[in-house]
């Protein structure tokens, strides 16, 4: 038999032991990246410039739609060929920038507040002005349901009878540009002379139908002005307490933002819907036939939200500290939606109404497919920085 150990060598060996026997049964907890130093400043890095971003993007934003407003109301003033075509262009360089901030919407932010003012759709033509079949269709031919055309009366009109009846943002005002599109190879037509008074016009109630394209736009400037003012630096305003709350709140709301734009919104309500409904309707800049750019416009939004610009940090910054291979994968997906959207031919109506297996029908559904997989993965990277996103399908 052999021999016990002394009493105190016993107890040495039991000081030796427990914490290897401790170890053994339970694993070491893994430490949280935000508990780290290093890791938390590159987080509020990452928030200090990404407010700097939103900042800058909404007031592009407005600056452009400040410049449509000038030659819509030179345009009014007026009423000429060269005039509406000038309009026209004006609403197409000012969806640029616009469509750069749209990643910034939905966690509560100032945008989510009046985002129904600026941006709502699809558009219940006929409740503005005239379409086909409907020669005294909308407000503009309803003198005495709304004698005053101004601030105040379109607000008030706006998803008044139902989320589709929207009377100001940019899709009002692209209507107003265009008219109904029923060229199939082409945008909308709307004659200049639907703005002119006597004879030369060609449509009943030119004067109310400029006051209310000069209304749309100058609400416009406004709203998005609004929005600025609140993301300018400052003591207060949001994004004072967008700097002030823990970066992993705000961290949160950048990938909320990237992940209910990437999925439910663009590839869902934006693209999914009207590649199976194949309607022109469905689509989302249907009078000027300038869906293809909004989509682009859209993903490249997400993809500057998650890999930053100009030198400053985005997410993936963070990202790369904790799992790299995923990083680089995120960042190749959304490099990869990016160029599935651009290889839509225009314009996007045609492209949805392809015969399957048509090479611009596949086009769609290719650039659908990689949204869905780009927001899997934003998923995939909200669990790694420890972050719970509720997305919707």
């Amino acid at each position: 038999m052999k021999p016990k150990a002394p009493p105190a060598r016993r107890a040495l060996l039991a000081l030796v032991l427990a914490p290897a026997l401790a170890s053994a049964c339970t694993a070491p907890t893994p430490e949280s990246p935000w508990e780290r130093a290093a890791f938390r400043s590159q987080a509020l890095a990452v928030v200090e410039a990404h407010a700097a971003a939103v900042e800058a993007d909404y007031r592009a934003s407005r600056d452009a739609a400040a410049d449509l407003q000038a030659a819509v109301d030179a345009f009014v003033a007026a009423p000429s060929a060269d005039g509406l075509e000038a309009a026209r262009s004006a609403w197409l360089a000012a969806r640029e920038p616009y469509l750069r901030t749209e990643v910034h919407r939905f966690y509560g932010g100032p945008i989510d507040a009046i985002e129904g003012q600026i941006n709502a759709w699809p558009l219940d033509e006929v409740y503005i002005d005239y379409v086909e079949g409907e020669p005294d269709g909308g407000i503009i031919n309803d003198p005495a349901g709304t004698p005053t055309i101004d601030a105040d009366a379109l607000i008030a009109a706006n998803e008044a009878l139902g989320e589709d009846t929207i009377s100001i943002g940019w899709h009002a005002i692209e209507f107003l540009l265009w008219g109904q599109d029923h060229d199939p190879a082409g945008p909308g037509d709307r004659p200049y002379t639907d703005f002119v008074d006597g004879p030369e016009g060609s449509a009943a109630n030119p004067d109310r139908r400029r006051a209310y394209l000069a209304v749309v736009s100058a609400l416009l400037v406004a709203d998005l002005t609004t929005v600025v003012d609140a993301w300018a630096p400052g003591d207060a305003g949001y994004r004072a307490d967008f700097l002030g709350d823990d970066p992993k709140a705000s961290i949160t709301k950048i990938l909320l933002g990237m992940g209910s734009l990437s999925g439910a919104e663009l590839a869902g309500e934006r693209m999914t819907v009207a590649f199976e409904t194949r309607e022109q309707e469905d689509e989302h800049s249907c009078f000027s036939d300038n869906t293809h750019r909004d989509l682009l416009g859209d993903a490249l939004g997400i993809q500057a939200a998650y890999v930053g610009g100009d030198g400053e940090p985005g997410v993936s910054s963070l990202v790369a500290m904790i799992d790299p291979d995923l990083d680089a994968r995120l960042r190749s997906e959304l490099q990869a939606s990016v160029d599935a959207i651009a290889a839509i031919p225009p314009p996007f109506d045609q492209a949805i109404q392809a015969a399957d297996g048509e090479p611009a029908r596949e086009a769609v559904r290719a650039a659908i497919d990689a949204l869905r997989t780009q927001t899997a993965t934003i998923a995939e990277v909200a669990a790694v920085l420890e972050i719970q996103l509720n997305l919707e399908e």
